[in-house]
């Protein structure tokens, strides 16, 4: 994950959510119990071309919303390593946890729309999302530490109940700052050089 406090003050980061057709560590699924997870190739892909918008939080709290792919300030899209993530925040509070290397990595949360469980040999079996919809993606700090997976009942506006599922990893974090622009350092001993110059057309 890359973070960098831009001169305006913004924060962008950017990093991998999830990679796709690699085991995950042990998570529990709601068809199989205890299993190791893959996200085939292509469906995150096609969840985002299904969504309207998704947004970006902290910590998967709708409270602490920090942006969204309609407002321009999260991009997301599938390429051959995984889900990547693109966003610029103005969030104080997050600005001050990156600054204070709080932040840890991306975590997502998505509903599954259809999987394949395979069965291993003297271990686990492993599930294979195929299809999701994509509910939202989300900034985790060390409140998150260390980072989950797990599955949590939502109850619908019609009375129905979804599974929402999270996943998080940990991420290798490279902080950078720009800083503001240095005011210019006027010398009377080379400015009439810079002028002879700048006559040359150097």
């Amino acid at each position: 994950m890359d973070i960098e406090i831009r001169a305006d003050g913004t924060l962008h980061i950017e990093g991998y959510v999830n990679a796709v057709e690699r085991d995950s560590r042990t998570v529990i699924c709601p068809e199989c119990g205890k299993c190791v997870e893959q996200i085939r190739a292509g469906a995150f892909g096609e969840a985002l071309r299904a969504a309207k918008n998704v947004d970006i939080l902290l910590n998967h709290d709708k409270e602490r919303k920090l942006g969204s792919t309609s407002e321009g300030t999260l991009s997301l899209y599938e390429d051959s390593i995984g889900l990547r993530a693109s966003a610029d925040i103005r969030d104080a509070d997050v600005i001050s946890e990156a600054r204070a290397g709080r932040l840890r990595g991306w975590s997502f949360g998505f509903k599954k729309l259809s999987s394949e469980i395979e069965s291993r040999a003297n271990t686990i079996p492993r599930r294979i999302v195929t299809s999701m919809a994509l509910n939202e993606v989300s900034l985790i700090d060390d409140r998150y530490t260390p980072c989950y997976a797990g599955t949590s009942i939502e109850l619908r506006a019609d009375g129905e109940t979804d599974e929402h599922e999270l996943r998080s990893n940990e991420d290798e974090v490279h902080f950078s700052e720009v800083p503001e622009d240095k005011p210019e350092v006027h010398n009377e001993w080379c400015e009439p050089y810079l002028r002879m110059l700048e006559a040359e057309g150097g």
